[in-house]
């Protein structure tokens, strides 16, 4: 059942949790104390979404429709947003939401314009340039994009508005700068309102460039709001006009287009919600002790709170405050405000089991479930106060473990692993991005292909047979990358002692295919080995040789020559003396 869009609303993503909290009647962070009624627990948005049928997918761009929206529809307002009359046409319908994204493109633009020219040129006099940073972010790129985004607009429009889902679809990487935008936007408003509070001379200059813009109805800090409520609105015109174009031939690329900007507003409400849980996690980072590695490095919080631990070894039962992340769960022994880290335990190693014995005469601490190491080593047992809380305990430990080992990680010879995208990286199956700024995805150890959880049984077959052969590809690349575009190699390896140097010359034959048509055309390697000693290295370099024949491309094997000799004057690696190689298959 899909949730209406006013439940899941929120002023900017900085709230969304607090907001839906409120609403539901549920107190989102945990007190000092705890009572006999109350979790002290941190809970992610997608429980609050699940457990209160917020709709299943939690990242639904929705725009505001309090007074930001109010502001926005003030601002960009046009004629045609007026509603369509009665006994128009499918076309008339089409002309008005391609008139409407025009006009109110154009609308937006120049308010951009009017931001720069009224606020942040006369600001740029007193202000500092971190600042102006911190209160405008990247509204000058926002301005360029934008300027070229309305030319586009301005030429599709010239032609009947056609090939508008094309400009769109061409826009779609560029409009990705809202991502940090929007994500700083709680920061911008703050550091403005700061300065305002404290600082006379800025005060004066803000109000009087207020009184330049809309004649004054409007303040700074209501304008820098309109980007991100313009950013989400593109879907909903785009949504309007295919709904009005089913006859036209350009329908299926509007349908490419909704869903790019569907993807897009997608991507920002993510980029939001990591940049308040990496706030959140920076909180937990200062107030726990010896911590060994910074806290974003195992994943997103999951829930935290009191629980009694029990060692299977020892059998004793001692009062503990867990965080609980995608990785680790992080065991912690409460002082005040703050928490001395006692053990780390890695998801990866462990299982979760039930405890279904309840003792019905203990009213606490009574409801438990096992966290079972893999390998038989130390296990524990955690006890909760209530089944409710056991259940909300063991339903995020599932989720945890779920996210670190996805049930289909190995599916099509992959080997998927959460992963960390240092840049924008769109889902290998759906071709849509993988969202947020951390752990945005999976990323398969072998081949590199970056996916949605949802999507790794879906992602065409990997490419390398194990890890191990990916391994010696890249050290194979890495050397080879360094060779010149076009060269001939002869070397010559003598071995006279215990120590094989064949394997040295050999990396470079093992991936001809990263080596450029050009360069592998004119690449002839005659390899002379001579082994002296008592230990052979001819079975060495076969085995080398053999390792991963199935990597190199047939246009580079074709002319890729090699002719080894293998001479030996020891009667120890006479017997294992082997022939000489055919070329690579």
């Amino acid at each position: 059942m899909k949730a209406t869009a006013s439940s899941v609303r929120a002023r900017d993503s900085g709230h969304v949790l607090h907001s839906i909290a409120q609403n539901k009647g549920i107190r989102p962070f945990p007190s000092e104390e705890t009572t006999d009624n109350e979790d002290d627990v941190y809970r992610s948005l997608e429980e609050l979404a699940d457990e209160h049928d917020l709709g299943e997918d939690i990242y639904d761009c929705v725009p505001c429709e309090d007074e930001g929206d109010d502001i926005y529809e003030d601002i960009i307002k046009v004629e045609v947003q007026q509603p369509m009359k009665m006994g128009m046409t499918e076309d008339d319908k089409r002309n008005c939401c391609l008139v409407e994204i025009q006009e109110t493109e154009a609308k937006y633009y120049k308010t951009l314009e009017e931001i720069e020219k009224n606020y942040m040129n006369p600001l740029r006099l007193i202000l500092t340039p971190q600042d102006m940073e911190a209160i405008f972010i990247n509204l000058e790129d926002l301005i360029k994009v934008h300027f070229n985004f309305l030319r586009s607009i301005d030429v599709s429009m010239m032609s009947g508005g056609s090939t508008l889902a094309k400009v769109f679809l061409e826009f779609k990487e560029r409009l990705l700068i809202y991502g940090e935008y929007c994500s700083r936007m709680e920061h911008a408003q703050s550091t403005l309102n700061h300065l305002l509070a404290n600082r006379e001379d800025v005060r004066q200059k803000v109000e009087e460039c207020t009184l330049k813009v809309q004649e004054g109805k409007f303040k700074l800090q209501d304008l820098l709001v309109v980007p991100m409520q313009r950013v989400l609105k593109y879907h909903l015109l785009l949504k309007e006009l295919l709904s009005h174009s089913s006859d036209r031939p350009e329908k299926q690329q509007l349908k490419e287009a909704l869903e790019a900007m569907q993807d897009l507003a997608m991507f920002i409400n993510e980029v939001k919600r990591d940049k308040e849980t990496l706030k959140k996690i920076s909180e937990f980072q200062s107030s726990i002790e010896n911590l060994p590695v910074k806290l974003e490095e195992y994943g997103r919080p999951k829930i935290d709170g009191e629980l009694k631990v029990r060692s299977i070894i020892n059998h004793t039962k001692q009062d503990r405050y867990l965080f609980l992340f995608d990785k680790v769960v992080i065991v912690c022994k409460r002082k005040g405000y703050s928490y001395e880290q006692k053990d780390i335990l890695e998801l990866l190693c462990y299982k979760m089991t039930d405890d279904p014995t309840n003792n019905k005469d203990i009213k606490k601490w009574s409801y438990g479930f096992y966290l079972t190491h893999l390998q038989g080593k130390q296990g524990f047992q955690f006890f909760c106060k209530t089944e409710e809380m056991k259940r909300k305990w063991m339903e995020q430990f599932e989720m945890a473990i779920s996210n670190i080992k996805p049930e289909k990680a190995t599916a099509n010879n992959h080997q998927f692993q959460m992963f960390t995208f240092d840049k924008t990286t769109n889902c290998k199956a759906c071709k849509m991005f993988l969202r947020g700024t951390f752990y945005q995805g999976y990323q398969c150890l072998k081949c590199k292909a970056g996916a949605h959880k949802e999507c790794l049984e879906v992602i065409p077959p990997c490419k390398f047979s194990s890890p191990a052969e990916q391994e010696t590809l890249n050290l194979a690349i890495t050397i080879s990358s360094s060779i010149s575009s076009s060269f001939t190699t002869t070397s010559s390896f003598t071995s006279s002692s215990t120590t094989s140097t064949s394997s040295t010359c050999l990396l470079l034959l093992l991936c001809p295919s990263s080596i450029s048509s050009s360069a592998s055309s004119s690449f002839t390697t005659t390899s002379s080995f001579t082994s002296s000693s008592t230990t052979s290295t001819s079975s060495t370099c076969l085995l080398l040789l053999l390792l991963c024949p199935s990597s190199i491309s047939s246009s580079a094997s074709s002319s890729f020559t090699t002719t080894s000799s293998f001479t030996s004057s020891s009667t120890t690696s006479a017997s294992s003396t082997s022939p000489p190689l055919s070329p690579l298959p």
